[in-house]
């Protein structure tokens, strides 16, 4: 990892919210690609994830779930339920931003494409008694129309369809699938 990475890896927990947000954009800009020194930082990131600062909670799970493809060793397998929980944050724009990246983890490999379709799924049938679970279910169709949109997989889109018709409030079936239009 080059010096500017380290130093904006640094500035992602500075105090001064423009130096702050300037270089998790840059972060995230660079994970977006696969990178060699993922786990220069991947340990760092699964301490992040019970941060007392609920921005760092954030920020750590969507660096990790970026840098999902960039695990040869296929730690995620493992380190997913950490990640997962976090979707379940205490603060719901936590909660939300890890979801809505969270995807990004089943394009690392077919396994840790299963578990996040599974988890997913999961959370769609059983989350129901969660607070703003029409946004999460939201989230959910969406997280599955990128994983579909990027692998091109029918199972995938087969899911979220199974999913949708199993939605009871015809406003919010056809919220969701708008996603899929």
């Amino acid at each position: 990892m080059d010096e500017v990475l380290k130093e904006a890896f640094a500035k992602s927990k500075s105090k001064d919210k423009q130096e702050s947000y300037k270089a998790y954009l840059y972060i995230l800009e660079v994970t977006e690609q696969q990178v060699d020194w993922a786990y220069e930082v991947w340990d760092d990131l699964l301490e992040g994830l019970t941060d007392k600062d609920n921005h760092q909670r954030s920020r750590a799970a969507q660096y990790l779930a970026n840098l999902a493809k960039s695990d040869p060793e296929n730690r995620m397998l493992a380190d997913l339920p950490k990640l997962w929980e976090v979707t379940k944050d205490e603060k719901f724009v936590t909660a939300r931003h890890s979801l809505q990246a969270i995807w990004k983890v089943g394009l690392a490999a077919a396994p840790q494409k299963d578990r996040i379709m599974a988890y997913m799924v999961d959370r769609f049938k059983n989350g129901t008694a969660e607070k703003n679970y029409t946004l999460i279910r939201f989230d959910i169709i969406q997280n599955m129309k990128h994983l579909y949109d990027q692998l091109g997989d029918e199972e995938i889109r087969e899911t979220a369809m199974n999913l949708m018709e199993t939605v009871e409030d015809e406003k919010y079936q056809k919220k969701y699938k708008r996603v899929w239009k």
